[in-house]
């Protein structure tokens, strides 16, 4: 089972419409291998997708699920490690899984979803009072930061792949999603603030190149380290929402060539940190998917079941071109080929 995490620190990177995309695809083209995803953000927005979407009752249908007895969503599960936060209790795994394709048919019968939660940001609060708890004996940062892979631990053997959806920030529930991943996927766009978020991430996963020495203790990587865990590797950098205007002679250009020697160095001096030594082997280039995008994330619909032409989007009537549909299903295809 490979665990992946979708991760940057900046957002508005179009992470969660690329993971809707790149998983639901993979899905279709492996349909003997089963996928858990799993929703660590409050704002759900990939949970809406998967069930259905703005104008399918996406929304309605994740309230219904984190209404449930227990809650079936990621809030639901935590809510159970409360009380015991240092060992796993004896909990049904089932209770906090749902299956899409019964809300969204577009959607394919091998994914299972883990449903995002807003309680996610009361529970951190909870959380890091617990990890920094002083109990004799007892490591309680390593405690709560296995609550996720206590749960995949459950379920090891019935899945072949899991994709975790994260929040922007480097909250403790995010750090609990990098705890039990083995990858990082990166989606980057071609901006300066972008292109600060990978050197970043090696900050705050890898505890590198850090402002000043005195946070050194405190990083999630010297934690890790200490209780013998490994840390997740970057498998992929996303160049997302690239357009037909991003030419060499572009002011992007500079943007994109420096993110490239960006990695380049970083492989240079952290190698064990990647899944691979030749950054062109670990980069793809997303074009903008722009009105199919939008046309999708409204419908919750994967770009390969989409129909094309003149489509209603709430009271409007858009344009969905065919040329433009199959741009973005190969982009994604590009994706898919490198997970």
């Amino acid at each position: 089972m490979i665990t992946y995490s979708i991760w940057n620190n900046k957002g508005g990177t179009g992470k969660t419409s690329l993971t809707f995309q790149a998983v639901t695809r993979y899905a279709e083209k492996n349909p003997h291998k089963r996928l858990l995803v799993i929703d660590v953000c409050p704002q759900a927005n990939l949970s809406e997708l998967l069930l259905g979407g703005q104008q399918n009752g996406g929304s309605q249908n994740l309230l219904a699920r984190q209404g449930l007895m227990p809650r079936c969503s990621i809030g639901g599960y935590f809510d159970a490690r409360l009380p015991a936060p240092f060992s796993p209790p004896n909990f049904n795994a089932a209770d906090y899984i749902t299956k899409p394709n019964i809300y969204n048919q577009s959607v394919s019968q091998n994914i299972d979803l883990i449903c995002g939660d807003p309680l996610l940001e009361l529970q951190a609060i909870a959380m890091n009072t617990l990890a920094n708890a002083a109990l004799p004996g007892v490591n309680t940062w390593i405690g709560v930061i296995d609550w996720l892979k206590d749960f995949l631990d459950k379920v090891r053997g019935q899945y072949d792949m899991v994709f975790i959806d994260t929040n922007p920030s480097f909250s403790m529930y995010t750090q609990i999603a990098m705890a039990c991943s083995d990858r990082v996927i990166l989606p980057v766009m071609a901006d300066d603030s972008s292109r600060r978020a990978i050197q970043n991430a090696f900050s705050l996963i890898y505890g590198q190149q850090l402002p000043s020495a005195v946070y050194a203790q405190y990083t999630f990587a010297t934690k890790m380290n200490s209780a013998g865990r490994p840390l997740p590797r970057i498998h992929l950098i996303i160049k997302n929402r690239l357009t037909q205007y991003m030419g060499a002679a572009s002011a992007y250009h500079a943007v994109l060539t420096g993110i490239d020697s960006d990695l380049y160095q970083l492989i240079q001096n952290y190698p064990n940190c990647f899944t691979f030594n030749i950054p062109a082997d670990g980069l793809v280039d997303v074009r903008d998917f722009q009105t199919t995008g939008v046309v999708a994330f409204a419908r919750g619909c994967p770009f390969s079941v989409m129909p094309t032409g003149r489509l209603t989007l709430g009271s409007h009537r858009v344009q969905v071109k065919p040329e433009y549909r199959d741009l973005a299903l190969s982009a994604v295809d590009d994706v898919v080929a490198k997970l």
